[in-house]
């Protein structure tokens, strides 16, 4: 029982990295299997919907290929010469003879006969008199006035108006006839009645099943042909005037619409296909997803669970004998396991403990030489004192003895020292105004050496004054100057620094004329500072390398460009160092 509830702890290893496979493996599952099933729905419903759209497109040119026929078919009757002079000798005043009415059933009737679904063709004068069948009756007892108006509008086009008001089962088309003789004037009508069921639809269109609802309407709204009785006329025609969707609703079923409106009636073609017999495609995608994310997460499961225990169990074994240590006996282990990780833990521990070991043993003479220490710093704060007074005593003994000069390069020499050995209490950093002063007494010093054959210049203007620079960063560029511009020739040298900027940036330059450095010189002199390798001699530019890593140091997380030192020299021309600090501090108004 024990060992089964250590095994359901939450804060064990092996229980958090079975946890974590277990994450990783659903938020993989989750996110491939959304995709895909995303992606293949959309994919079907699309192809669904292009299949559905050129079902509507290809019904729509089959019932248009029959209407052309018609209308085909009444043109040559319309055309024909004998109806021509027929009509023409009508308008004339000589009205057509029973005789020759008798001629025009087999002209007339071509229509019925290369044309299924044909139940009646008329002809009528453009007085609307019926000339054929031979009743007479007219044209106006047959159809609505404006239904004749927009025959005549349309100029011997066949019109097609829908549902026969005198029978429901017929539909009828109109064409007037325009005589060619008397400059395509009107000379007549023919009215054609075709069997309504000649246009139903009553199979499926798109091969979806007995779900999909197909209707034909007329411009007006009218249904030429349905197979749902469940649509209103209505809510066919406000779906042929408004719907722009695909996606529509009636009553508690959900549809996707396709609509093609024919050229040649003016009728709508609609298809309704129910979004569900589209989607069942969908539900089998999504179960089978399902399904094998399931079977997919429980063999993850068994075998993320064997694979944390084939993990876990050399670092249990390490836990075990490190347990040993408890008893206050620090000895190393043996190695527990094959693994290069498992062994480096072991190795380090092993390290440890050495290094535990080794530390007790120093504890006690770091305990004996501590009172030993704190004399020493005591020590090393008197010293400075004592440094200090006795620099005092010597300045005040110069002026007694009129030696002025000598005395200003003892105050400088003792602020130099001062400068140099008391701490900051900013972490090392000094505004530029007080590194320049020591710049100065440290080339006053150096002036009573070389008398004339130093010369300096300092170009520092005073809105620079409270950048803040590390401590002793510019007296060993300068130092450098003098060593190697002034001490190497024997005229007098020269030495220039100035301070220029802007709002983020400050450049300090230290030039001097003196040697310079050929071009391997300098090249060595710049890998050995990107290198950190600069020898320790003399002539090497320790101080500039000093210089160099103090700029890394204290610059490295100041500025992600940080600090930069560029060394511009030539051979008897002098060497000009450039170092760009990022502001620091505020600068003066």
């Amino acid at each position: 029982m024990r060992r089964i509830l250590s095994m359901l702890k939450l804060n064990t290893l092996r229980n958090q990295m079975l946890l974590g496979f277990l994450a990783v493996m659903l938020i993989i599952l989750t996110f491939v299997g959304g995709i895909t099933f995303h992606s293949v729905s959309t994919l079907l419903k699309n192809n669904a919907e292009k299949h559905i759209q050129q079902t509507a497109i290809q019904a729509n040119g089959r019932l248009e290929s029959v209407l052309e026929q018609i209308n085909s078919l009444t043109t040559l009757v319309s055309t024909n010469d004998y109806i021509q002079q027929l009509l023409l000798r009508d308008i004339e005043g000589h009205p057509a003879t029973f005789t020759e009415r008798q001629a025009l059933p087999s002209i007339i009737n071509l229509v019925q006969i290369y044309t299924d679904g044909i139940k009646s063709v008329e002809l009528y004068n453009k007085d609307g008199v019926r000339l054929y069948p031979l009743d007479g009756s007219t044209l106006r007892d047959k159809v609505p006035e404006d239904w004749i108006e927009m025959a005549t509008r349309k100029e011997g086009s066949l019109v097609w108006f829908g549902i026969d008001p005198l029978d429901p089962t017929s539909l009828v088309a109109i064409r007037q006839i325009s005589l060619i003789d008397r400059h395509f004037t009107t000379g007549g009508y023919l009215l054609i009645r075709s069997d309504r069921d000649k246009f139903a639809l009553k199979e499926s269109l798109s091969g979806e099943g007995d779900g999909e609802t197909v209707l034909l309407l007329a411009p007006d709204g009218q249904f030429i042909t349905s197979n749902d009785d469940s649509i209103s006329q209505k809510t066919a025609a406000k779906l042929v005037e408004e719907s722009d969707d695909q996606n529509v609703s009636i009553g508690k079923r959900s549809f996707i619409v396709v609509k093609q409106r024919s050229s040649v009636t003016g009728w709508t073609l609609l298809i309704l296909t129910p979004v569900n017999v589209i989607t069942k495609g969908i539900s089998v995608l999504r179960t089978t997803i399902v399904v094998s994310a399931l079977m997919g997460t429980l063999l993850f499961t068994l075998l993320s669970f064997f694979l944390s225990i084939l993990i876990t169990r050399p670092v249990f074994r390490l836990i075990k004998a490190m347990r040993s240590t408890r008893l206050g006996i620090l000895k190393p282990i043996e190695n527990v396991s094959s693994t290069m990780e498992i062994q480096e833990l072991n190795y380090s521990y092993n390290k440890m403990v050495d290094n535990i070991n080794e530390l007790i043993q120093l504890v006690y003479e770091k305990e004996l030489s501590r009172s030993h220490t704190e004399l020493k710093a005591l020590q090393a704060q008197i010293n400075p004192h004592f440094l200090f007074n006795t620099l005092d005593v010597l300045y005040w003994s110069l002026l007694d003895r009129d030696e002025d000069q000598l005395a200003e390069y003892v105050v400088a020499m003792s602020d130099l020292f001062r400068y140099t050995i008391t701490g900051s209490s900013k972490g090392g950093w000094v505004k530029l105004q007080d590194e320049l002063e020591h710049v100065k007494r440290y080339l006053l010093i150096m002036k009573m050496r070389f008398e004339d054959r130093l010369e300096w210049e300092i170009e520092a203007p005073p809105e620079f004054s409270n950048v803040e620079l590390p401590r002793l960063l510019l007296q060993p560029l300068v130092e450098n100057a003098v060593l190697h511009g002034v001490e190497s020739k024997i005229e007098p040298g020269w030495i220039k620094l100035t301070v220029a900027g802007d709002e983020e940036w400050v450049t300090i330059t230290v030039e001097d004329d003196g040697m310079g450095m050929d071009e391997e010189m300098l090249s060595s002199l710049v890998e050995g500072l990107d290198s950190g390798k600069v020898s320790s001699s003399k002539d090497s530019g320790v101080g500039i390398a000093n210089v160099h890593r103090r700029l890394q140091l204290f610059f490295s997380r100041e500025n992600e460009q940080g600090a930069a030192m560029t060394i511009d020299s030539q051979k008897g021309q002098g060497t000009r160092i450039n170092i760009k600090i990022p502001v620091r501090g505020d600068k003066m108004s």
